[in-house]
């Protein structure tokens, strides 16, 4: 059933709304933060010299929803410090993440209280008057989005402003972006318009451009697609992404049967011991 779903690349259902993340157009102005704490009545980030980056607002988390991560590359292919720039780049990047309201969510399959929703934008929202601050889903992330929070126990993320939406407005943080880094729009669109832009990229000597999300090119492990997908030019673990993600509740069963193999094999051997068996 599933798979009739399936349109596009990303395995998005019908309908799906999401976001395009261009990496090549930020310039980490850090509008989009701005926008979203602003839109969401979240309160300001702890300011401060974080001493591993000149970003000063350091991750996503409960009052953070869109992070603009300042990468700084101090040398290239080579292990050498580069004496020249790729084309629109400097050898700082610019990442400006959120969460990727994944077509498989790991966060809304560990919920126990169904507080953890798929909206009817494919979207992955949590119900704060649900939320009972387990924090099952905090670990059931691949990409460390949900956080729980200090001052209500309860976790949050990004909604990808459901409440906009509802209004037939763009979410806020793609709105206040003034290079058009962040695109918001029905997914197989936005994926269509990546493949170009990647294609222009590479046209123009950017030829490390991909897509990061898009199950045509390899998805995202064994997660299928995001809904929120970016085009990136580095490896995903410059950006602090996981190449291979894959949802911890997958291993369940294969760690509970190596534990039960072990057992039984230290029971045969005790009774075996016991009894005098050789």
């Amino acid at each position: 059933m599933a798979a009739d779903l399936r349109v596009g690349t990303t395995g998005a259902r019908p309908g799906a709304m999401g976001f395009l993340t261009d990496t090549t157009l930020c310039i980490g102005c850090k509008a989009c933060e701005v926008a979203c704490k602003q839109w969401n009545q979240l309160p300001m980030d702890n300011f401060g010299f974080t001493g591993m980056s000149y970003d000063n607002t350091g991750d996503l988390g409960a009052t953070t929803w869109r992070h603009v991560a300042f990468i700084e590359r101090i040398d290239d292919h080579t292990g050498r410090r580069p004496v020249k720039l790729q084309p629109f780049q400097s050898n700082w990047l610019m990442l400006s993440d959120v969460c990727k309201h994944c077509v498989y969510a790991g966060c809304m399959e560990a919920c126990p209280t169904g507080a953890i929703i798929r909206t009817e934008f494919d979207t992955v929202v949590i119900q704060q008057d649900i939320c009972n601050g387990c924090g099952y889903c905090v670990p059931a992330c691949p990409f460390g989005v949900p956080e729980l929070s200090l001052t209500d126990r309860k976790a949050h993320k990004c909604t990808l402003c459901y409440d906009r939406l509802k209004d037939g407005l763009e979410p806020a943080c793609a709105k206040a972006c003034p290079t058009d880094a962040i695109q918001f729009g029905p997914v197989p669109q936005l994926m269509e318009r990546a493949r170009k832009r990647v294609e222009e990229l590479h046209q123009q000597g950017v030829t490390s451009a991909y897509i990061y999300g898009d199950r045509a090119v390899g998805g995202t492990g064994g997660i299928e697609g995001l809904n929120a997908f970016f085009i990136l030019t580095a490896p995903p673990e410059v950006y602090n992404l996981p190449a291979q993600p894959e949802l911890p509740q997958r291993r369940v069963l294969p760690a509970f049967l190596s534990t039960a193999a072990a057992a039984l094999a230290l029971g045969l051997a005790a009774w075996r011991a016991l009894r005098g068996v050789k």
